[in-house]
């Protein structure tokens, strides 16, 4: 496993929950971690097959832009953002730091962090595989009746199956 990281990007926005907040704006910093496996990139010297960190400064750059509440929707907006831009990210985490929050005594920062593993394994045949767990994924594709889906729950749980064991049981 490797990691391409960006930290301490720069941004003034206006993001926050009162009113005062998304007029004036606040200066915010941005980390990202992202683990990966990169080494056919760097055999072949080849940046279309790792994390291009470029992208991940323009998809936090295009998220900070997006006036928010919850500095949650800012993180989880560029982590979903990054996780559906590149396919080989196994873990990421995006930290999210507002400078100086108003609270009205000293406090240097406030922020949040999302993070995620999107490396598994098929609970059927143990095959590795990517799940991102929300609507973007492959598996909602699959055509399942209701009540092989209820078998498949009863036997795996919420654990997931890979592609070719979910196509076996739609067959």
């Amino acid at each position: 496993m490797a990691m391409i990281a960006l930290e301490g990007m720069r941004f003034y926005s206006h993001h926050g929950f009162y009113e005062e907040e998304q007029v004036i704006g606040n200066d915010y910093v941005v980390d990202v971690y992202v683990e990966t496996v990169f080494t056919k990139a760097a055999v072949d010297d080849d940046l279309y097959q790792t994390i291009n960190y470029e992208t991940i400064y323009l998809i936090c750059e295009a998220a900070m832009r997006k006036n928010s509440k919850l500095l949650e929707a800012v993180a989880n907006r560029i982590a979903l953002g990054i996780k559906h831009q590149f396919k080989f990210v196994k873990e990421l985490k995006v930290r999210v730091k507002k400078l100086n929050p108003p609270l009205g005594g000293r406090v240097d920062a406030a922020f949040v962090e999302v993070d995620g593993d999107f490396s598994k394994r098929c609970a059927r045949c143990d095959k590795p595989l990517l799940c991102y767990g929300d609507h973007t994924c492959w598996c909602m594709d699959t055509q399942l009746f209701k009540k092989t889906l209820d078998q498949l729950k009863g036997q795996y749980g919420d654990r997931c199956l890979c592609k070719d064991c979910l196509e076996f049981y739609a067959s």
